[in-house]
């Protein structure tokens, strides 16, 4: 379609009306949009039911300048479960018909208030987000959907208002902010804890009477709340969109290591300054494990016991660091309370560093714990005990180390906040003497 001079003003805007750069970028739009038919987009697109069900946005009314107002509970959001299972390409194709339903919603407002209304507002709310969110495919896909958006919708968002940012989201906006354009960036206001409620909050963007009622206003809102996506409708390896996608960041991000009866699997992350962020996520894909992080001032030293094991095979990725010797308390500390860590769970987590050092992580095979003279097994050690009859467990793993010097946010504010399971978790549980999180999903 050609397009109207609203939409070329946006352009000229979005290269400060340099005309050969705008000319270039809004040609190079209109071949995308012709290419992927994106003019009939609205048309044509019908998003799965899972997307309904779990997908944790939709418009709401608008704010008090006329711009139609989209919401967007992202910390509400299974990132992992809805990549999994539909793909990056259903995921951008619904982030499409969102924005080109965002233009029709400016052009119907427009004749509704007599004003030019080109932009609209989006309300994000981060109420539970955590390191699950940062899974790195996700992060990836994410990008993705910022590059699309920025070439072909620019000038659009006129405000984006996120409340409820948590402690992990300096490690997110470190990660997408460079993609982001400054003109857009300026327009990002951000609120954590309850700053967004009263004068200089929401209520100076957004009438009241449309504030949603779980952000403390009165207004029903209808978007859905989202929760773990059911793992049984993730895509499996053999569909074509899907195995490639996790087959390549397997095989150049994640390890894969066996823990073994009697031989835990270790790594070893050297801090060099106090003040960083150590970040893992992993995949129990057999046995039980428990997950704990420690620290050292020594430096530990590299140690296979294949020798002891069954069979020298069973061995696999196994690598042993804290030397027999070490006493706990003594040699080398713990940083939080152990994990247990079931078949099949996933596992995010970040521990904000204190002192410089040796951190180790450490994954160990799980089994009951031995019982008073009063007091009988649970089922679930039990069961566990049956399930290891093999003598090892299966994970992949990645992890990363962010220096402060990488945050655009405050390290003291993520120190501020205590660590806990996240509300997409079944069980709930926190420590406020830890400085590290980590979250399930089953």
């Amino acid at each position: 379609q050609i397009p109207k001079d609203e939409h070329i003003l946006r352009f000229l805007r979005a290269r400060d009306f340099n005309i050969d750069k705008a000319r270039e970028m809004l040609c190079q739009s209109l071949s995308w949009r012709k290419q992927y038919q994106v003019d009939y987009i609205l048309q044509s697109w019908r998003p799965p039911a899972l997307l309904d069900e779990y997908y944790t946005g939709g418009w709401h009314y608008q704010d008090k300048d006329g711009r139609p107002l989209y919401i967007l509970r992202l910390g509400q959001m299974d990132t992992k479960g809805l990549v999994k299972a539909l793909g990056e390409e259903s995921l951008l194709r619904h982030v499409l018909s969102i924005n080109e339903e965002g233009q029709k919603r400016c052009e119907e407002n427009t004749n509704i208030f007599g004003r030019p209304i080109t932009s609209w507002t989006c309300l994000v709310d981060l109420e539970g987000l955590n390191m699950r969110h940062l899974w790195r495919p996700g992060v990836k896909a994410l990008l993705r959907i910022i590059e699309v958006v920025e070439d072909n919708y620019p000038e659009t968002l006129g405000r984006l208002l996120i409340v409820r940012a948590p402690r992990v989201f300096p490690v997110l906006w470190t990660l997408v902010s460079p993609f982001i354009n400054e003109n857009t960036r300026q327009k990002f206001l951000i609120y954590s804890g309850n700053n967004y409620q009263g004068p200089g909050g929401l209520v100076d963007y957004v009438d009241k009477d449309v504030i949603p009622d779980f952000l403390g206003g009165d207004c029903m809102c209808t978007v859905p709340e989202g929760g773990l996506v059911p793992k049984s409708l993730y895509q499996t390896e053999e569909e074509p969109e899907n195995s490639d996608h996790i087959r390549l960041w397997t095989e150049t991000i994640y390890h894969s290591a066996s823990v073994l009866k009697g031989a835990p699997h270790e790594i070893v992350v050297e801090i060099l300054e106090g003040e960083s962020v150590i970040t893992w996520d992993f995949d129990i894909l057999k046995g039980d494990v428990v997950f704990s992080l420690f620290h050292s001032k020594r430096a530990p030293e590299t140690s296979h016991e294949e020798a002891t094991l069954p069979s020298t095979s069973a061995a696999g990725d196994n690598t042993q660091l804290i030397d027999k010797t070490w006493v706990l308390g003594v040699d080398y500390s713990r940083m939080e309370s152990p994990l247990v860590c079931r078949e099949g769970e996933s596992i995010q987590g970040s521990h904000v560093t204190r002192w410089p050092g040796f951190y180790i992580l450490q994954w160990k095979m799980h089994g009951p714990l031995p019982c008073s003279g009063t007091s009988l097994p649970r089922v679930d050690d039990v069961l566990a005990s049956l399930q290891v009859s093999s003598h090892k467990c299966k994970l992949i793993y990645y992890y990363e180390v962010l220096a402060s010097k990488d945050f655009r946010g405050s390290m003291s504010s993520l120190e501020s906040c205590n660590s806990g399971f996240s509300q997409l978790s079944g069980a709930t549980t926190s420590s406020s003497q830890s400085q590290s999180s980590s979250h399930l999903s089953r």
